[in-house]
């Protein structure tokens, strides 16, 4: 994290924020944008305006690193009230049927299981998702249903942490662009009561934890100093990425954009690349011949 010598509005690091019920995930940021005065900002993937949990922020530099933790895999609580299904798939939504609940946990705990590894998931018609040009969530409010396509995710896991017969609360590890309101759909598709989602958060983000987020409320109550030194640096958003350092010299060559030669090089993929001072640099790839390439560096 830096700020400029005399601008309050040079800011660049990773801002974990605690995304509370109610807003949008861009109306968050945006918001969080004010508190640092920070001119330029985005957040790695949105949660719905009833979801809670981590929204991690990129200020400056560190946008160059947003897809990354956009394609990060992602862990959730996910509270999933079962009987009730909505047209939205989750407690938003308007109720479309209620029935009585008979199922049991051995019975929730077998179904899971239809659900874990690689599978196909339809998005739901409340999504972003686009149909010539309109976002799918506008058609359903108008009563239109349009065919979508199932994409292919990873669940790592999913475990129940509780159930009373009625409220289920499921630990979920998934890859990128999971809808937990589609699992939600599905699962009391296949239950045979129907369910919505009526409570999610989100914990982690690859390798970000929720534990070391700020709400805005707290970061409203700090000064300004005490907000910059919330920021975590670039590089903690890319920890997933093996590290390679260069000296001087290579550190030069590699910011004019040529390949340079390094020790101990992995034998392929994307490097964090940290300069003879331990300088964080950017993001690399390693070429064919055993070099690395510059792929997203940082301004100097």
């Amino acid at each position: 994290m830096r700020r400029s010598k005399n601008r309050f509005d040079r800011v660049d690091g990773i801002l974990l924020l605690n995304k509370q019920s109610g807003p949008t995930s861009n109306a968050s940021l945006q918001q969080a944008r004010r508190l640092f005065n920070a001119r330029k900002g985005g957040h790695t993937g949105s949660l719905d305006p009833l979801a809670t949990g981590l929204l991690p922020v990129c200020f400056g530099e560190a946008t160059k690193v947003s897809q990354y933790l956009t394609d990060a895999d992602k862990r959730y609580l996910a509270e999933i009230t079962l009987g009730v299904s909505t047209d939205s798939g989750d407690a938003e939504g308007t109720v479309i049927t209620e029935q009585d609940v008979d199922v049991s946990l051995e019975d929730i705990t077998s179904t899971l299981q239809h659900f874990i590894g690689r599978i196909e998931q339809v998005p739901p018609m409340f999504s972003a998702l686009k149909k010539d040009g309109q976002p799918l969530y506008k058609l359903a409010r108008k009563g239109v249903e349009v065919e979508r396509k199932p994409r292919v995710m990873h669940v790592y896991a999913l475990d129940v942490v509780s159930y009373d017969g009625r409220k289920l609360v499921l630990s979920l590890h998934c890859s990128k662009g999971f809808y937990v309101r589609s699992l939600a759909i599905d699962l009391g598709a296949e239950l045979g009561c129907g369910a919505h989602v009526s409570a999610l958060e989100r914990t982690a983000v690859g390798s970000l934890s929720l534990a070391d987020a700020y709400t805005l409320e707290q970061l409203e109550a700090m000064d300004a100093d005490q907000r910059l030194a919330t920021l975590i640096p670039v590089d903690q958003g890319v920890a997933q990425f093996p590290e390679v350092h260069l000296q001087m010299d290579a550190a030069h060559m590699l910011r004019q954009g040529q390949p340079v030669r390094a020790a101990e090089l992995p034998q392929q993929g994307i490097v964090r690349i940290y300069g003879a001072e331990g300088e964080f640099l950017g993001l690399g790839d390693i070429t064919a011949d055993k070099r690395v390439a510059p792929r997203r560096l940082l301004a100097e």
